[in-house]
């Protein structure tokens, strides 16, 4: 009996964890594909050399906004995630390291791409470094 306690226990906690991701299944915001490659190495790439620093790209559903942290790269999309993508066709503006949605005055840290309150966070897109190229896709 104890053997089989023991052996339930251990299967739900093994089925019951989600690895800490977040759930991006985000209503509001399509899935358009997005495949871009940027060459850190242009001028206009030139910004992200430095930590807490960004560029804006066009792809994705509103724009993508590339952070670089200091040590790794994030690409979120500029969609407002609480807001319809129908009535919000605003991107959100970027000032330093934070998000601003014009529909509801919510702002995002692009650390995290979390905003207290709100249900959804930024969209975030998959980045990759390959040599010198910055590879952004989902």
């Amino acid at each position: 009996m104890t053997k089989k306690l023991i052996l339930f226990t251990f299967i739900l906690v093994i089925f019951s964890c989600d690895g800490g991701r977040v759930n991006y299944n985000n209503p509001n915001i399509p899935n358009f594909p997005v495949n871009i490659q940027l060459n850190l190495n242009l001028p206009q790439c030139s910004n992200l050399q430095y930590a807490s620093n960004h560029i804006i790209v066009d792809g994705g559903a509103r724009g993508i906004v590339v952070f670089y942290t200091g040590s790794s790269y994030l690409a979120y999309d500029l969609a407002c995630p609480n807001q319809s993508f129908s009535t919000c066709t605003s991107p959100m503006t970027v000032t330093g390291i934070e998000a601003k949605c014009l529909c509801d005055n919510a702002v995002y840290n692009l650390f995290s791409g979390q905003s207290a309150g709100q249900q959804y966070p930024m969209k975030p897109y998959r980045v990759e470094m390959s040599g010198g190229n910055l590879i952004i896709y989902n």
